[in-house]
């Protein structure tokens, strides 16, 4: 047999877990046996308890291997080359996988497939479908996007097709389009793994909106953080340009559209949309007053689309397969798919890309498989560390915006993270309040002030000072940043305070804490 291919993730979860090292051992090993190879780095399936997991192409389809360290590289080098052998490490097809089985795969239909930086790749698994039904149709792909009930995946939830409808509508010399992959909260990496497995799904996303509006140039704003996500990004931009699906005429049509990558400096504030145009414009990360909306008055003060990764990377699909085909998936004004990030104290951590309405029970005992440690578990945050905790009792709310808003929690985007009954939700709360502190941009009072002084009083009530006095304090100081701040960052950080206060008050009694300390 000569001339396999061989499939390492690039993915930078599978990086920190050594496939660099891997490749090139397996290079290696093909060198000593002569055999003729051909290494794919291609994005992480989303499997991270199996990273890195390999996979070899066979007659039968692909075969995985994981996680494989490099102890055990040449058995598993001698079972790929006996078509996908046998061997202790086996995953068998990926697919096959009941972690795969159970999910329903849209947005992330090719991430682990294709090669990320292969344009023909990316075609020859029904890339840029999208594309063309929107240039048969260009006046159609806002009400279309409208039509499907897609919402903004980035933590606010607002119809996408409204947003763009504004922009449209909007008159000015100049439009633009500016994809938000800041991705900074905790326990999320939606947005890496499509910008390092499927980065043309991306680029197509942001050439049908700019088509759509009338907008001609494209920003996607990725945090220096995510050193392989911007290379990936850039070589698949340049391979869509070289390609003509970018440039002065789009895929041989008269629309022209064109990208660029730009690093941001790492602050959590320039995930807020307006705060992100600021640093784009080469400003320091402050959030804007509103009105005037981006939609108005956006980057350069030109009426601008701003979507996070997951949006605009479910748009292809959308112009693809049809507004109605996607909005049969979801629950009530949550519509579609939504990728859940597995993260914290679990068995099985990783991306779960599912309709939403599955409740949390089953993200966390069935997916997830409960706490790594063994322990019982005793709450998880979704939507970042600006999340509300949800205790056991609320384990049956299912994944649906409204939904969470009814019990005082957000979705955001995506992000679950798991706590075993070792945590203190006390510091958890005290935490919240800190790291609005040190990540606040300070333009308004109740984020700056109010966040340091909540620190203040966390650790008072943590003391037993005036626990009941301090108590209210807290309270009231929540209900001023949560309905005076300017931005999210200030107006969100009471969730994971009140709620970790609401639901387990026993952590901030002083009490246990003593018995505890002895």
């Amino acid at each position: 047999m000569s001339g396999i291919r061989i499939y390492v993730p690039g993915d930078a979860v599978a990086v920190a877990c050594g496939a660099d090292e891997l490749a090139r051992a397996i290079a290696s090993a093909a060198s000593i046996r002569k055999r003729d190879i051909e290494i794919v780095r291609n994005g992480s399936r989303g499997m991270h308890w199996l990273e890195p997991m390999l996979e070899v192409a066979t007659d039968k389809g692909r075969i995985a291997y994981g996680p494989v360290e490099l102890g055990d590289v040449d058995s598993v080098f001698e079972a790929m080359l006996a078509g996908g052998g046998e061997h202790k490490l086996r995953v068998g097809p990926p697919e096959d996988h009941p972690f795969l089985k159970k999910q329903t795969r849209l947005t992330f239909a090719r991430c682990g497939i294709v090669d990320p930086r292969s344009l023909d790749d990316y075609k020859a698994y029904d890339g840029y479908k999208g594309l063309a039904k929107a240039l048969a149709n260009p006046a159609a792909i806002v009400d279309e996007v409208a039509q499907s009930g897609l919402r903004g995946r980035g933590g606010a939830g607002f119809p996408t097709g409204i947003k763009w409808k504004t922009v449209a509508e909007a008159q000015a010399d100049r439009k633009y389009i500016v994809c938000n992959a800041d991705e900074g909260d905790s326990g999320t990496f939606a947005d890496r793994m499509i910008m390092e497995g499927d980065p043309f799904v991306l680029i197509e996303g942001m050439t049908i909106a700019g088509i759509a509006v009338g907008a001609t140039k494209g920003f996607v704003y990725i945090r220096s953080e995510y050193p392989h996500a911007i290379a990936v990004m850039n070589d698949a931009i340049l391979a869509a340009r070289r390609g003509g699906m970018l440039g002065n005429s789009v895929a041989g049509s008269t629309f022209a559209f064109d990208l660029e990558v730009r690093e941001g400096a790492g602050a959590y504030v320039c995930g807020e949309e307006t705060a992100l145009l600021e640093s784009l414009e080469g400003k320091r990360g402050l959030v804007r007053a509103k009105p005037p909306l981006p939609a108005h008055k956006g980057l350069f003060g030109r009426p601008t689309v701003i979507n996070n990764v997951l949006s605009l990377a479910t748009v292809p699909i959308v112009m693809d397969k049809g507004a109605a085909f996607y909005k049969n998936f979801g629950m009530g004004r949550s519509r579609g798919t939504m990728p859940i990030q597995l993260a914290g104290n679990l068995q099985y951590g990783g991306l779960f890309e599912t309709a939403f309405g599955i409740t949390l029970r089953e993200l966390v005992d069935d997916i997830g498989g409960g706490c790594f440690t063994g322990r019982p578990v005793k709450a998880v945050q979704v939507g970042g560390p600006l999340g509300a905790y949800f205790p056991r009792a609320l384990f049956d709310t299912p994944f649906d915006y409204e939904a969470f808003a009814a019990r005082d929690g957000l979705i955001g985007h995506g992000g679950i993270v798991v706590f075993d009954d070792s945590v203190d939700m006390a510091k958890q709360a005290r935490f919240a309040m800190e790291f609005c502190a040190v990540e606040s941009c300070g333009k308004c009072t109740p984020c700056r002030i109010g966040s340091t002084r909540g620190v203040e009083t966390v650790e008072r009530i943590m003391r037993g000072e005036e626990r009941e006095k301090n108590i209210a304090v807290l309270t009231d100081l929540c209900n001023t940043m949560k309905f005076g701040s300017l931005c999210a960052l200030g107006g969100f950080t009471p969730y994971p305070v009140m709620s970790a206060l609401r639901h387990f008050p026993d952590d901030f009694n002083t009490a246990p804490r003593l018995q505890a300390a002895e």
